[in-house]
């Protein structure tokens, strides 16, 4: 296999670019569509003897003025989830739900209901960003240590580039942004660094090889070559999975799935074009490879 990626290394970067744009504009303009665990809201889980019919309970809950309800199959056919945003005051609560479904008879047997305060949605929301911020950091301190300061840039750039392209996608689609997708990035990050850890890898084996002969730019597109059956193999079974669960796994785990699935694609792209794009704005050469005079000379492949 010979594929030139280096060769079209640019026309990647500037799909990314267009790509970030993209999702730059939209998230400063249109923001993303917090689910309830951020905005908060009211939940009521119903259970019925025989199959629920949606319509009736949706033109039920229509009569209440000035809320946007969400009516959606939670588990089994006979089980629903209704969901909706109050405000501060909690004027309409669950019981103002249960008391217009009872009028019309059609309430079921309440499972569960919650209510999810705004305050605790604006920490829920602050903790999580936090938190990717925090594993980026360490991510950097690790990649330094266990390779070089300029593979570092290169997997935290492509890690941003990531998180940015999903946040994106589910700003301009106007998709639930809930705590299950802020789970999602955060698995993201982790599938994105094992990808740029392999790739990586790849090339100080290459760079360090004095059999090795070439300029950098050969020498890195032979390591993305050795390594891209195992980055298209890895990535399809994981997309395999994530289909199956996007498909069958209900209303709950759609967008969980869907960001999972947009983020293996995104990171196993950003791994070979975003990574390899720094490295070769930084100039990496065999010199930048050097071991100091105390540092072991084994070298371990994570392929």
């Amino acid at each position: 296999m010979n594929i030139p990626f280096v060769r079209y290394n640019n026309l990647g970067f500037i799909t990314s670019s267009a790509l970030i744009l993209i999702a730059c504009i939209s998230l400063l303009f249109k923001g993303l569509n917090l689910g309830q665990e951020f905005t908060g809201g009211i939940a009521l889980q119903l259970k019925y003897e025989q199959k629920a019919e949606l319509p009736k309970i949706r033109s039920s809950l229509s009569k209440i003025e000035n809320v946007d309800f969400k009516v959606n199959i939670f588990g089994s056919d006979n089980e629903v989830k209704i969901t909706f945003q109050s405000d501060s005051e909690l004027n309409i609560t669950v019981d103002t739900v249960k008391n217009q479904l009872e009028e019309d008879n059609y309430l079921g047997e309440v499972v569960m209901e919650a209510t999810i305060f705004p305050q605790i949605g604006e920490e829920l929301r602050d903790k999580g960003g936090i938190a990717i911020l925090v594993a980026m950091l360490v991510i950097l301190v690790y990649i330094i240590f266990r390779f070089q300061i300029k593979f570092g840039y290169g997997a935290i750039t492509a890690l941003f580039h990531d998180v940015l392209i999903i946040l994106g996608i589910f700003s301009v689609f106007g998709l639930d942004f809930d705590l299950s997708v802020l789970a999602a990035i955060l698995a993201i990050v982790g599938y994105s660094l094992n990808d740029s850890i392999v790739v990586s890898d790849r090339i100080r084996e290459n760079f360090l090889d004095e059999n090795k002969k070439g300029s950098s730019e050969v020498l890195i597109n032979d390591s993305l070559n050795q390594v891209f059956a195992r980055t298209i193999i890895t990535s399809f079974t994981t997309l395999l999975v994530l289909i199956s669960l996007l498909v069958a796994g209900g209303e709950d785990l759609r967008n969980f799935s869907l960001a999972l699935a947009i983020g293996v694609v995104i990171g196993s792209y950003s791994s070979i074009f975003i990574v390899v794009k720094v490295l070769l704005a930084t100039n990496l050469s065999k010199k930048d490879m050097e071991k100091p005079k105390n540092e072991p000379e084994e070298s371990y492949s994570l392929d």
